[in-house]
């Protein structure tokens, strides 16, 4: 029947190479070996799934922690926004004795002033009432008001606030030179 030719050679030395004969390679090492990449696969998806959903949970902790932060901040924005109104600074500031200032007066580079310096008086207007309220006052507590014992002395208030005096006008008798300096040259 048919019979194989004889290879001489470099095909010899290939055909070794290759099993011949009905002789089988065993299929235990195989089949073992598929057996632990498809497991090893499986471990490993199931390590990445655990670390994803891990960092899912610190990543929804991080966004709620964002969201009352950015509240807070929200807070405080209008919390600052109510105390630098301009009725609510005028009501603080009355409150600390400051009264509005009168007509400012300049002084030049030459040394003479400018205008007529006026003193500040204390004046009592509607406008001392403020429309807006601060934060604070919108908050309602009792204030406790200790009444004297009989015979007791009344409680000394703290000194109060006397109003800028004006200031004379300022003349210079330095000569001036008629080369101007600029400073840093």
């Amino acid at each position: 029947m048919s019979r194989k030719p004889e290879l001489r050679g470099r095909a010899a030395r290939l055909a070794r190479l290759f099993p011949t004969g009905p002789g089988q390679a065993a299929r235990t090492p195989f089949v073992l070996l598929v057996v632990l990449l498809l497991g090893g696969g499986l471990i490993g998806l199931l390590v990445l799934n655990s670390a994803l959903s891990e960092g899912q949970f610190k990543l929804d902790d991080l966004q709620k922690q964002t969201k009352s932060l950015t509240d807070e901040e929200q807070a405080l924005q209008r919390d600052v926004d109510a105390y630098s109104a301009p009725d609510a600074l005028q009501r603080r500031a009355h409150e600390l004795g400051m009264v509005p200032g009168g007509d400012p007066a300049f002084l030049d580079p030459n040394g003479t002033v400018k205008g007529v310096p006026e003193q500040a008086a204390a004046e009592k207007t509607s406008a001392d009432t403020p429309v807006v309220l601060a934060p604070e006052a919108l908050i309602s507590r009792p204030s406790p008001s200790p009444t004297p014992a009989p015979g007791a002395a009344a409680p000394v208030a703290g000194p109060t606030p006397t109003p800028a005096r004006s200031v004379p006008p300022v003349r210079s008798t330095a000569v001036q030179s008629s080369t101007p300096t600029t400073p840093g040259r």
